[in-house]
């Protein structure tokens, strides 16, 4: 049977991906923890918003910056969460030309507006810090807890869609300086913003201006920048791992987002099935329930219990055997529906025993 140490063999960089109510935020952090475990320094970086992340591995907050968890490990864990303006504000000081330009751009007000929706935002800012702190060198492992599957292809896309920007018409014509400016894109533009900047007490297409001009200074590192993180997703040593569920929808999404990652050209290394249902054992059950219980009435409940248990088990087995179908000789490892929701360090630790075998 597969396992996680297995899949990452040789990584550096783990990228887990999944439909939404998977589990993938408390996989990830099991799969740090139980990398953590087996010796290595290993750092988990999160998008979601929630506290899931921090509250699974026993912290009160989560920021821009990484902390250290408290496990009693050979390696080492740290967690932090994604805040996608601090880590652009961060880019621009980085590839600005000088303070002066640095300063021009985070205080402007179109800048300050758009930083959080610019270059698919989120999903591009958590490879900017992934490809800062594997550039950085200081973990063995970089684990990445990412979107729900139907926002991979932004998160895929994000370092295209950032160069695209750059090279675009618009960044040129903005970048004019004044009136000339207006005259490209036309004189109802001047009326458009005349009205503006009556109502708003803003001069926008001034703003607009000094924001691109500021920033196109800064084009040809931002380019570079990008086709680095398209380069880090590319890398042998990264490694996409699959989350999903034995729910046929979950399936259905697992299905489109291994075919997304193969047409993509990146490094599939395989899938975790997460909350599967444990196989009914066999037998005239009934007969047993009935002399256990001495309840012919509560003996007959409880077989309607274990019969939606085990019909809901073999639609697992169907779905699982499809996704096996799918994926090929590419590995795949079940952690079953477990008792207690995973929500602290004991629900991770019960998860390692299934993702590490």
């Amino acid at each position: 049977m597969a396992s996680v140490d297995q899949m990452l063999e040789g990584k550096r960089v783990c990228i887990c991906a999944g439909s939404g109510g998977v589990g993938k935020t408390t996989t990830s952090a099991a799969i740090a923890a139980g990398m953590a475990a087996r010796g290595k320094k290993v750092a988990v970086l999160t998008i979601d918003p929630a506290k899931r992340l921090a509250d699974s591995l026993g912290l009160s907050e989560l920021g821009n910056v990484e902390q250290r968890v408290d496990l009693d490990v050979p390696g080492e864990l740290w967690a932090m969460q994604l805040d996608a303006k601090a880590t652009f504000d961060d880019v621009v000081a980085k590839h600005a030309p000088d303070e002066e330009t640095r300063d021009q751009v985070l205080g402007n007000r179109i800048y300050q507006e758009i930083s959080n929706a610019l270059a698919g935002s989120q999903e591009y800012m958590a490879m900017e810090k992934l490809h800062e702190l594997h550039q950085e060198g200081r973990y063995d492992l970089l684990v990445l807890d990412t979107p729900p599957t139907r926002n991979a292809l932004d998160f895929i896309d994000a370092p295209k869609k950032l160069a695209a920007f750059v090279d675009s018409r618009a960044l040129h014509v903005f970048a004019t300086p004044g009136m000339l400016g207006l005259k490209v894109l036309g004189r109802g533009s001047g009326v458009v913003f005349s009205v503006l900047r009556r109502a708003t007490g803003i001069d926008v297409l001034e703003d607009m201006s000094a924001f691109f001009q500021s920033f196109g200074s800064m084009t040809e590192g931002f380019r570079e920048r990008a086709e680095r993180v398209n380069a880090l997703l590319a890398d042998s040593r990264s490694a996409f791992v699959l989350v999903t569920s034995p729910r046929t929808v979950a399936i259905e999404e697992a299905g489109w987002f291994q075919s997304r990652l193969l047409e993509a050209g990146l490094p599939f290394a395989g899938v975790v099935a997460n909350r599967v249902h444990p196989p009914a054992p066999k037998g005239d059950l009934a007969a047993e329930l009935r002399d256990l219980l001495g309840d012919e009435a509560l003996a007959r409940k409880v077989m309607r219990t274990f019969e939606e248990e085990r019909l809901l088990a073999e639609q697992d087995r169907r779905n699982l055997a499809e996704l096996e179908r799918r994926l090929g000789r590419r590995p795949m490892i079940e952690v079953p529906h477990l008792d207690d929701d995973v929500h602290d360090l004991d629900g991770l630790r019960r998860m390692d025993e299934f993702l590490f075998g």
